[in-house]
């Protein structure tokens, strides 16, 4: 069974594609605030060119991105618009299930949303595509402290929301969408230690604009080194996965 629809291949597109036998990778991120400087779609742009660098080493196909997830924490932010967990599992465990009847060699999520909700949508949805196909899918969580480490002595850590980290990376991929980076003042406090005590919103965490970290320290060299350690930590996961 051959599926025709509109996928990449190392960031050529293809107006049909067969999906047998070939492995798959679906970009996932969400419609959220990041800062003044980013555009709301900030995490798709990562999570595609993520999912495409991995596929220029690979030869999967990419599929076209999911643009929405779970965003509780920027909620009170203009643009911000959120799904329920529940929603996003749905949608990615069908997608990823009808690319496995298909005839797909693999499956893969890039993703590069990380609020907890989100993450944990996602491995359900995982789970979901394995009861019902027996398929596992590849889906490496970067925030992970094992990958997050490993990011950090690539290049910069993970500071948070559109920080150093994110504002690096939109600079490789996309610099015309990063406006005014260079002139906010760096906020000291840690998204992470926030929600371990319990905020559930960017501004009960210390980052009353939606950012966190130090915008200004971004570089687009760091944001490529970013960019080829993401899709390395993906191929590598989709190598293992079983």
């Amino acid at each position: 069974m051959s599926t025709p629809l509109s996928v990449s291949l190392g960031g050529r597109r293809f107006g049909e594609a067969s999906l047998a036998g070939r492995p798959v990778i679906l970009p996932t991120g969400a419609c959220e605030a990041h800062g003044p400087h980013l555009p709301l779609d900030t995490d798709v742009r990562i999570a595609t060119a993520m999912a495409e660098k991995a596929a220029s080493r690979t030869q999967a196909l990419v599929l076209p991105a999911i643009p929405y997830g779970v965003t509780r924490f920027a909620r009170n932010f203009p643009g911000t618009l959120s799904i329920p967990p529940a929603v996003l599992t749905a949608l990615v465990a069908e997608v990823l299930i009808d690319a496995h009847n298909a005839g797909a060699s693999g499956l893969a999520i890039a993703n590069a949303h990380l609020e907890p909700a989100n993450i944990d949508a996602l491995f359900a949805a995982c789970a979901r595509v394995k009861e019902v196909t027996g398929a596992v899918v590849a889906f490496p969580n970067v925030g992970s402290r094992r990958h997050s480490e490993r990011l950090a002595r690539a290049a910069t850590a993970l500071d948070g929301h559109s920080g150093t980290y994110e504002t690096s990376l939109m600079l490789a991929i996309a610099p015309s969408f990063v406006r005014g980076h260079a002139k906010l003042p760096a906020v000291e406090a840690e998204l992470a230690h926030g929600i371990q005590q319990g905020a559930t919103t960017f501004e009960e965490a210390g980052g009353p604009r939606a950012y966190f970290g130090a915008p200004a320290a971004a570089t687009r060299q760091l944001g490529e080194r970013l960019l080829d350690e993401l899709a390395a930590i993906l191929v590598e996961t989709m190598s293992t996965a079983r």
